[in-house]
């Protein structure tokens, strides 16, 4: 019974193993798109950015903070002031205080103290009014740092994407490969039967079937270096879309015929994410030297706070037993600061025109990419045309070699040459196609397409 339920369990898991997942092109793009791990840390990147726009935002509004002090103090004591006679005064003829010549006494007071527990508690509110633009600025590089983390985004969505489809397509090439490899195997497999058909009945000689035969060894050995690319290209697709590396994967699609047409041909480069991030990347440049601007201008807040003192027992009543409300405004006008201040402006512009050099440097590279892509794209669009149509030849050439070398007419090395020729046009049309969309997708990258 053991044995029975382990050999059920080994049947189950190889079954499992040896299962076949279908994927198309779009399923391994979203598995791409969901499960790289680059394309996780450019959204945590965004998320970051996000909330550090909030976080400037918030400097708009007051800011509240509670704070409170506790103090215990074992210090006690008395004043005394003495006793006496005091002066008293009235009101002379000038109309002012004078001596009227009289006194009164004095009996003298004892004042006792004790500081004991003093604690006092308060809330300050502290709003600001005029920062030189500071904040506002802030607010705005903020906001381009989210818009160009966006952008970043965009871009490495876009690279997922181009990774993922070329290594799709490598694997459709491969599979592709492998069955070129096998209709040149079956092709040598049966003029191997008829050479050693006709070698026994004496119409052919032995070493028409040794050459037939080296044929079919190289065709073999094809055949297996078609079947390492495939379980490659199935690894490589494998980790581009987060499955395990040892997944069976096969693919739906196909190999793409000439109709990869480009019907816009304009050089127009403001769709990619690299443009507008050279456009964030200037707009900043230009806020910090606003924000480093503001460093020279005044600047005016104001602070509201209430706070309760309660402590200090003198002749056992509290010397601190209230509450008061407090208002300050503070202005700050900055006045010689030796050039720091200054220089850092200046700095700052010196940064801007350097962003702007850049931007303009590599824009104008971005062009010639664009235009080098058209142009790759036309070339292969070519080659393809001419595969396709050296492949209808060489099978055209295959099968009249196949029906001359038959009646007696060609010989054997011809006859195989004719098929080492089907089979390199046939490899070569599989190619053709595989380089027209990889060229395809190099071009809509470079066009902001992708």
């Amino acid at each position: 019974m053991k044995t029975t339920i382990f050999l059920a369990s080994a049947l189950l898991c190889v079954a499992s193993a040896s299962a076949q997942d279908v994927l198309t092109m779009e399923q391994c793009r979203e598995m791409a798109l969901r499960n790289n791990k680059e394309m996780k840390a450019a959204k945590r990147q965004t998320a970051a950015a996000t909330f550090t726009r909030k976080s400037y935002k918030a400097l708009y509004f007051p800011d509240f903070s509670l704070s409170g002090n506790a103090l215990y103090h074992t210090a006690d004591g008395s004043l005394n002031i003495p006793g006496g006679n005091l002066p008293t005064f009235g009101i002379g003829a000038d109309g002012k205080p004078a001596f009227d010549g009289r006194y009164a006494l004095f009996p003298g007071m004892d004042i006792n103290y004790e500081i004991g527990f003093v604690y006092s508690a308060g809330i300050t509110m502290k709003q600001p009014i005029y920062q030189g633009g500071k904040i506002i600025t802030a607010n705005k590089i903020a906001r381009l740092g989210e818009q160009m983390s966006a952008e970043n985004e965009r871009l490495t969505a876009a690279d997922v994407i181009l990774d993922t489809e070329n290594a799709y397509m490598l694997l459709v090439k491969a599979t592709e490969m492998r069955k070129v490899a096998e209709k040149y195997n079956n092709l040598l497999q049966e003029l191997m039967k008829n050479v050693q058909s006709a070698h026994r009945h004496g119409l052919k000689p032995q070493n028409d079937v040794l050459k037939v035969q080296v044929k079919l060894n190289e065709s073999e050995l094809s055949m297996l270096k078609a079947d390492n690319a495939i379980r490659l290209a199935k690894m490589n697709l494998c980790h581009l879309i987060g499955r395990r590396l040892t997944d069976d994967i096969v693919p739906a699609d196909s190999l793409p015929t000439l109709a990869t047409e480009v019907s816009d041909l304009s050089l127009d480069i403001t769709s990619r994410p690299e443009y507008a991030i050279l456009e964030k990347k200037e707009a900043i440049a230009e806020q910090q030297v606003k924000l480093n601007r503001a460093e020279l201008l005044p600047k005016v807040g104001v602070q509201a706070g209430y706070a309760y003192t309660h402590g200090v027992k003198v002749r056992d009543n509290y010397l601190f037993d209230n509450g008061s409300f407090s208002v300050l405004l503070n202005v700050s006008v900055p006045l010689f600061h030796f050039g720091e201040r200054s220089n850092k402006v200046r700095a700052a512009q010196e940064t801007l025109e350097q962003t702007r050099l850049e931007r303009c440097n590599l824009n104008e590279k971005m062009t010639l990419e664009l235009a080098q892509s058209l142009n790759n794209l036309d070339e292969a669009r070519m080659e393809c045309k001419i595969a396709e149509r050296s492949l209808l030849q060489a099978d055209e050439n295959r099968r009249l070699s196949d029906s001359q070398y038959k009646v007696g007419l060609e010989t054997l090395s011809d006859n195989l040459e004719a098929q080492a020729l089907w089979q390199q046009a046939y490899e070569t049309q599989v190619s053709s196609r595989y380089q027209l969309y990889i060229t395809y997708l190099a071009y809509r990258k470079a066009a902001g397409k992708l």
